[in-house]
């Protein structure tokens, strides 16, 4: 009986725990639906409905861009020297790892590399390292058509060329460009092209910074940062946005491996779309100059002229008679943005300003003597004065076999170096003559002959014809200033 009792009494107190646990869970339920109903902070939290909610794809934006994304394949000719002897040790030993004689044979060489439909036409974007010295270019297309590509178009400082195909009237699927300055940093980006060869693919990533620069890619290091995976074979390929519009030509990548580790560069598509309106004009791409030389804006600098950041170019050097001169500019004065577009380097000024159009005026907002000021750049062409003169040297002398030039700021603009210099410049260095045998390189600056200035080719022809025992020479190298002395 009292074990009976006992039975019935804790079944009944478990039965009550139950119910306890039960009500208040029913409570719980009720409240937090209704909080579901009118708190702002749940209303925002909705589980997917559909199928269509929770396949969330890149699909419909891959099928709208892929098909303008073509495959590149280039050929070209290459002399190499074969001999029975290159891989003898012996040789080796004395000659080193890169002795070769022989013959000269002839070399097909193979390369591969991505590109960009930009116009139903035909009209096709893509690197100028994917197609130089190229003999051959075929494009795949997406549907595995081939077609001959023809070069219009192949400028190595921005690093784009551009190729026409042969379409006999049929309309292409084209990408549209897209403005690049609209970019954030953290926008969703895709990378379509054709690594390593085994065929059209895409990788997803976001935009991870902005006007990077990577040495050694272009003159021009304002770059598209990513982590979408951009391999060899992604060169040329296109960087899409959310919208389906191209907002960057794939150009290279970091990398110690030689593959993707994330980090990826891009050439903005307001650089792309200037090179397209230069080829599809049969012009030449002529870039504007700004007539005017500084230095990035350091933090103790920008504290010492009352700016509140370090944002800007500090003036220098001004070109006289150039568009910075024209404009009103002097030096000391600090170049903080160009179209209401902050500059933080050098680099980002001649960016910003090679995509503009020439014949037009764009304002700049300029830091001067504790205050902005806002100028008025003419944007123009840099101009050949004087005249370059190409000549290359002859006769009995130190120079014999050296090709100089008169600097001017087009000639410098060509070179991709400082446009203020002025002199007279050595672009080329014949083989087995007199000027490389004393050790000149295309850059060096002829300075002096004979202790007379050299400021014009016409000067250094006419002190090179003369004949002389002995030769003083100047050179200025880097910054540095070489003299010798040739009996």
């Amino acid at each position: 009986m009292v074990a009976s009792f006992l039975f019935w009494a804790s079944l009944h107190s478990t039965c009550r725990l139950i119910m306890k646990f039960f009500t208040k869970l029913f409570v719980f339920i009720v409240f937090f639906i209704n909080c579901g109903i009118t708190h702002p902070s749940f209303t925002q939290v909705r589980l997917p409905l559909s199928k269509k909610e929770i396949s969330l794809s890149f699909a419909p934006l891959v099928k709208k861009a892929s098909p303008a994304v073509v495959n590149i394949y280039t050929k070209k000719v290459v002399k190499t020297r074969v001999s029975p002897f290159t891989d003898d040790p012996f040789f080796k030993q004395f000659f080193g790892e890169n002795f070769n004689f022989g013959a000269p044979q002839n070399r097909v060489q193979n390369s591969l590399g991505s590109g960009v439909i930009v116009r139903p036409n035909g009209i096709v974007v893509t690197n100028y390292h994917v197609i130089e010295g190229a003999n051959q270019i075929t494009v795949v297309l997406s549907d595995r058509r081939e077609l001959e590509g023809k070069l219009i178009l192949a400028d190595r400082r921005t690093d784009l060329a551009v190729l026409k195909l042969d379409t006999k009237g049929e309309m292409l699927p084209a990408l549209k460009l897209r403005n690049s300055d609209e970019l954030q940093v953290g926008d969703l980006v895709l990378a379509i092209g054709n690594p390593f060869g085994v065929g059209q693919t895409v990788t997803s990533g976001i935009v991870s910074a902005l006007s990077r620069a990577a040495a050694g890619v272009s003159d021009f290091s304002f770059f598209i940062q990513t982590d979408a995976a951009i391999n060899p074979g992604n060169s040329g390929g296109a960087l899409v946005a959310m919208d389906g519009r191209l907002v960057g030509i794939n150009t290279a990548i970091y990398s110690r491996s030689g593959g993707s580790q994330g980090i990826g560069f891009a050439i903005p598509s307001n650089m792309v779309e200037r090179v397209i309106d230069s080829a599809l004009e049969g012009t030449k791409i002529l870039s504007p100059w700004f007539g005017a030389g500084g230095q990035q804006l350091t933090g103790r600098i920008a504290l010492n002229l009352g700016l509140k950041r370090p944002v800007g170019i500090i003036i220098n050097n001004i070109y006289p008679g150039g568009p910075a001169d024209r404009a009103g500019m002097e030096v000391g004065d600090v170049v903080v943005s160009l179209d209401q577009k902050e500059v933080e380097t050098p680099a980002a000024l001649r960016f910003r300003i090679a995509i503009l159009k020439p014949g037009d005026d764009v304002d700049l907002k300029v830091w001067r003597n504790g205050r902005f000021i806002k100028l008025k750049l003419p944007i123009e062409i840099a101009p050949e004065k004087p005249r370059k003169n190409l000549t290359r040297l002859r006769g009995r002398h130190p120079l014999s076999g050296a090709v100089i030039a008169n600097m001017s700021p087009a000639l410098a603009e060509e070179l991709s170096i400082d446009p203020l210099t002025q002199g007279v410049i050595i672009l080329e260095v014949g083989m087995r003559s007199p000027a490389k045998r004393l050790g000149l390189r295309p850059g060096d600056y002829l300075i002096k002959v004979n202790g007379k200035n050299v400021d014009r080719v016409l000067t250094a022809k006419r002190l090179f014809q003369k004949t002389q025992r002995e030769w003083a020479l100047s050179i200025r190298r880097d910054g540095e200033i070489l003299s010798v002395v040739l009996r």
